[in-house]
C-alpha cells in the first residue's frame, strides 16, 4: 500500500494540530498523523522483515492531499510533537550548512588533500560554534529540550587523556 492510499484511508480523529516553532510571521503548525508501519522496500531479498517505524504524515488544512511524508525509527514512546519537531529540524540544519557556507567560508578550500581538507572543515566548524554560542549568549534562545545532549559510554576516554590507548 502506498503511503497516500494509506494517509487517505485514516479517520478525521487520527489527525491532530500541531504548533512545531516561532516562525516570522507566528506561531507554525500544520495537521499530522502518525502510525506505525513495515516499509517493504526490498523485503522480498531479506530474511525477516523490517522493524516497525514510524511514518509521520502532514496534511495541512485546505489541501486536497497529504503534503509530506516521513519515516523515523525513534522509539515507539515519542509523543506526535516530538516527532514533528525532529521531522522539522531539517530547516535549521539546512540553515546552519547555509550559515557555515556563506560567513565562514566553508566552501572555500581550494586544497588537494583529505587532511587539509579536514583541517579547514573543523576550524569552520569550530569558528561557527563560537559565534552560535556568543548569540545564544547575547539572546538565549527558546528551550530546546527534546534536544538531550549525547550520552557519554562509562569507559569514554579522550584523545591524548592519561592512559587512553
Amino acid at each position: 500500500m502506498s503511503a497516500k492510499a494509506l494517509a487517505e484511508s485514516l479517520a478525521a480523529r487520527v489527525w491532530k494540530a500541531v504548533r512545531w516553532r516561532e516562525g516570522t510571521k507566528g506561531a507554525m503548525q500544520s495537521r499530522f498523523a502518525r502510525l506505525r508501519v513495515r516499509s517493504a522496500h526490498r523485503d522480498a531479498r531479506s530474511a525477516a522483515p523490517r522493524e516497525p517505524e514510524w511514518l509521520l504524515v502532514e496534511w495541512p488544512r485546505g489541501e486536497s492531499e497529504p503534503t509530506e511524508y516521513w519515516l523515523s525509527s525513534v522509539p515507539e514512546t515519542v509523543s506526535i510533537e516530538d516527532l514533528v519537531r525532529r521531522a522539522l529540524l531539517r530547516w535549521r540544519i539546512e540553515r546552519d550548512y547555509q550559515e557555515l557556507k556563506d560567513e565562514i567560508g566553508l566552501d572555500h578550500y581550494e586544497g588537494r588533500g583529505w587532511r587539509g581538507f579536514h583541517h579547514h572543515g573543523v576550524l569552520c566548524i569550530a569558528a561557527y560554534a563560537f559565534l552560535v554560542a556568543e548569540r545564544a549568549r547575547l539572546s538565549p534562545p527558546a528551550p530546546l529540550a527534546f534536544l538531550r545532549a549525547a550520552r557519554v559510554p562509562a569507559r569514554f576516554r579522550p584523545r591524548g587523556a592519561p592512559g587512553a590507548a
